[in-house]
């Protein structure tokens, strides 16, 4: 009884495999025949660490419910710690993401522990205050460079960014998928519901919350490598409105959507660079345009695969 369903959920795995394997072939042989230029490389790198950042912001947000502003910090907790082990420390670039990626989750547990006893607009303000809290101390941080910031030299590569980004999306779906996972949605669902079965609402939200934080320290690993210069004000307020819109707009809950939109206005950014005024008016404008006529995002909480399954055919009501 069971065979056909193993054989169909194993013909699906090797057509994901084949295509990933496809599609970073087909990339990385437009890099090195010079086909995806210089220019086209930094957009391609923009966008891949625009999706992680997503991502990281939709385990928290959308899986757990934690409204968070502070991502921006994370961000430089991994993208400062990638900078000092590559070149203070002069140890390999693989080994810095790793301690990007730990040092973020440090953080978080460090700053969740606390803080997720709270909610709602008071949990995002004690994650704003976290990612000031870190901008400053790096602006007066001579070891780091101050306001000055950090020359790195260039190391990030499209297989580090098509490895992470990979990576990160098999564990979020491995998670999302799993008991641990559907424990988070129902503390996001109904928190004394959730209690009352016996899930510990803070453990999952402290969980999800470091989750999500060392993503994004990955996320500032590469980023870190990928423009040569860090500052603290690349770290700032606006770039923790940038990731929350791209949530937002994707559709809170929705992985799909937050990959979408992160994807749509990295390119629309990319487009507005001499602008960048009119770049955050325009995410405004868009916020405001969501909210009056599609508050539940582009996708809501469907997945690219709930859209898909429109067009194969309805064999029965045993098919699922």
């Amino acid at each position: 009884m069971g065979r056909p369903f193993e054989m169909r959920s194993w013909t699906r795995v090797g057509g994901v495999l084949l295509a990933l394997l496809v599609g970073y072939g087909v990339v990385e042989l437009a890099l090195r025949s010079g086909w995806i230029g210089r220019y086209g490389e930094n957009v391609l790198m923009a966008i891949g660490i625009n999706i992680l950042l997503a991502v990281s912001l939709h385990v928290i947000l959308g899986l757990a419910g934690q409204f968070s502003i502070g991502q921006a910090g994370f961000l430089a907790v991994g993208a400062y710690t990638a900078a000092v082990v590559t070149t203070r420390l002069d140890m390999p670039f693989e080994l810095a993401l790793v301690a990007g990626v730990v040092v973020s989750v440090l953080m978080g547990l460090l700053v969740g522990l606390p803080t997720l006893r709270l909610r709602g607009d008071y949990l995002a303000i004690a994650t704003l205050g976290f990612a000031e809290i870190v901008r400053i101390s790096l602006l007066n941080f001579d070891y780091v460079g101050g306001a000055a910031g950090m020359q790195l030299p260039h190391l990030t590569t499209w297989t580090h960014l098509f490895v992470s980004l990979v990576l990160v999306f098999t564990l979020v779906l491995t998670f999302t998928h799993s008991a641990y996972g559907r424990a988070t949605l129902a503390v996001r669902e109904d928190e004394i519901a959730a209690e009352a079965m016996g899930i510990s609402p803070t453990f999952v939200k402290v969980f999800a919350f470091a989750f999500g934080a060392g993503i994004a320290g990955l996320a500032g690993g590469l980023y870190a490598h990928t423009f040569y210069v860090i500052q603290p004000v690349d770290f700032g307020f606006l770039k923790s409105f940038e990731i929350l819109v791209f949530v937002v707009l994707g559709g809170i809950g929705s992985l799909s959507g937050a990959t979408l939109a992160a994807v749509l206005l990295t390119i629309l950014s990319t487009y507005l660079q001499q602008f960048p005024e009119i770049r955050m008016i325009l995410y405004s404008v868009v916020l405001i345009l969501i909210m009056l006529f599609r508050p539940q995002g582009l996708l809501g909480d469907r997945e690219f695969g709930d859209l898909l399954s429109v067009f194969r055919p309805k064999k029965g009501a045993d098919v699922r």
